[in-house]
C-alpha cells in the first residue's frame, strides 16, 4: 500500500473532532459552496460534495436545509479559506486549514497558540511543499474489485485505490478532484463522503515526551471553531 492508506489508517486511529465540530466544519463549507456556485446541488459540483459528507457524518437533512438557505441570504458574510505554516517543537512542520469571516482574529488566535506552545509561526509557502495536496472519494465496496478500478481511474488522475472498513477508497491529485467526481457520477456510484487533504511527504520519528509537546498545539489548532484540518510531519 501507498503512502494515502497509511496516511488514511493513521488518521482513523487519532481522535476526529467532536460531531459538533464536524458539523460546523461542514456548515461553513455549505456557506463557501453556495456563495461559490449557487443554492442548487444539481448544477454546483462543490454544494453536492459538502451535502454527501454531511450525510457520512449523520448531520440532520434540515441542518444541510437550513445552512443553504442561510448562505443564499446576501447579507450573510462570507468565509475565506485561509492557509497558515509553521513549525511545533522538534521540527514538526504543520500546516493549518481555517475557514474565517473574520482574518485578524485568525491570524491573532493560530500566533498565539504557536507562540504558547513553542512554536513558530511561518511565512506563506515555508512548509506547504513537505505536504502532497490530495482530493480522496470513498464509495461503497458492494460488487467492486479495487484494483480494477484503480486501473480504470488512472486515466481520471488516481494514485491510490484500496478497500477499508468504510468503503472503497480513491486518492488523486488535488486538481483530479472534478473529473473523478465527475466519472463516479456518471458510472452511477454513490459518493458516500469526499474531500481534500494534505500527506505529508516525509514523518519524523518522535520521543513519547517530544510526541506530548506537539499535541499540546494541535490541540489547541484543533479547539478553535476558524480551524478546519490541521496536518503535520510527525510521525503517527
Amino acid at each position: 500500500m501507498g503512502r494515502a492508506f497509511e496516511f488514511r489508517k493513521a488518521r482513523k486511529m487519532k481522535r476526529w473532532s467532536a460531531m459538533s465540530k464536524a458539523f460546523t466544519r461542514i456548515g461553513k463549507d455549505i456557506v463557501m459552496a453556495v456563495k461559490d456556485g449557487g443554492p442548487d446541488p444539481d448544477t454546483n459540483a462543490r454544494l453536492r460534495a459538502v451535502i454527501q459528507n454531511a450525510k457520512a457524518v449523520n448531520m440532520p437533512k434540515d441542518n444541510v436545509e437550513r445552512a443553504i438557505k442561510r448562505a443564499s441570504d446576501k447579507s450573510l458574510g462570507d468565509f475565506k479559506e485561509v492557509l497558515f505554516e509553521g513549525y511545533a517543537p522538534h521540527g514538526i512542520a504543520i500546516l493549518v486549514e481555517t475557514a474565517t469571516d473574520n482574518n485578524t482574529r485568525t491570524v491573532a488566535n493560530v500566533r498565539s497558540y504557536f507562540n504558547k506552545c513553542h512554536g513558530n509561526l511561518g511565512t506563506s509557502g515555508s512548509v506547504v511543499f513537505m505536504f502532497d495536496h490530495t482530493c480522496n472519494f470513498r464509495i461503497a465496496a458492494e460488487g467492486l474489485d479495487p484494483e480494477e478500478l484503480e486501473l480504470e481511474f488512472i486515466d481520471f488522475g488516481a494514485d491510490e485505490v484500496f478497500k477499508d472498513d468504510d468503503g472503497i477508497l480513491i486518492y488523486a491529485p488535488f486538481e483530479s478532484f472534478g473529473a473523478i467526481q465527475s466519472e463516479l457520477e456518471k458510472r452511477g456510484l454513490e459518493i458516500l463522503s469526499s474531500g481534500f487533504e494534505r500527506i505529508p511527504q516525509v514523518t519524523k520519528k518522535l520521543t513519547a515526551e517530544e510526541v506530548e509537546d506537539v499535541e499540546k498545539l494541535l490541540e489547541r489548532l484543533e479547539e478553535d471553531d476558524d480551524v478546519q484540518n490541521v496536518y503535520h510531519t510527525m510521525e503517527e
